[in-house]
């Protein structure tokens, strides 16, 4: 076996640099306070297990209304800002039913520059349901799926934003106070 050569250490930026060690690294030592958490929580069994409910995630996209354009623009926020806000109002509560509601019909804004997209944790029974009844061949989007059922809850999301930021800010004022 070949002996190995005498290596100086290299010199960048004025900072040593020493070669690369051929031995292997010294494994890390837990903490003593890390080492006793995880053996007193091997010593205690859970009482019950711990399940998350089966979720799917679906990438959606919305938009507002055409009839929400004008609102949205005298607003004085930002509408991609509004309608995110929207989305994230109109999914904090909401669940997927197991019925399908059709997409409905109203004209979209087609300024697509406000439209807010993001995945969505789903429940995978109410999305199987969805697909053995109205897709049993798996070729739709589950967006359209389940559109039907959050686009409405945006849009009066949407409505609901503008008319808080037409009434002002409210925060207390000096005079009430």
């Amino acid at each position: 076996m070949p002996e190995a050569a005498n290596v100086e250490p290299v010199v960048l930026d004025s900072h040593a640099v020493s070669p690369p060690s051929t031995q292997p690294a010294p494994a890390p030592q837990p903490r003593p306070e890390t080492a006793e958490r995880a053996a007193s929580a091997a010593m205690v069994s859970p009482t019950r297990p711990r399940r998350s409910p089966a979720t799917r995630k679906i990438d959606i996209r919305v938009n507002a209304l055409e009839r929400q354009e004008d609102a949205l623009i005298d607003c004085g926020v930002d509408p991609a800002h509004v309608i995110r806000a929207a989305l994230r109002r109109a999914v904090k509560n909401w669940e997927l039913g197991a019925d399908f509601v059709p997409p409905a019909e109203e004209q979209r804004t087609r300024i697509t520059e406000w439209r807010a997209r993001t995945s969505l944790a789903v429940d995978v029974g109410a999305v199987t349901t969805l697909l053995r009844a109205h897709d049993p061949l798996d070729v739709l989007s589950k967006w359209t799926l389940i559109r039907g059922q959050l686009e409405p809850r945006v849009w009066a999301e949407i409505d609901a934003i503008i008319v808080e930021l037409s009434e002002g800010p409210s925060l207390p004022t000096p005079q009430d106070e």
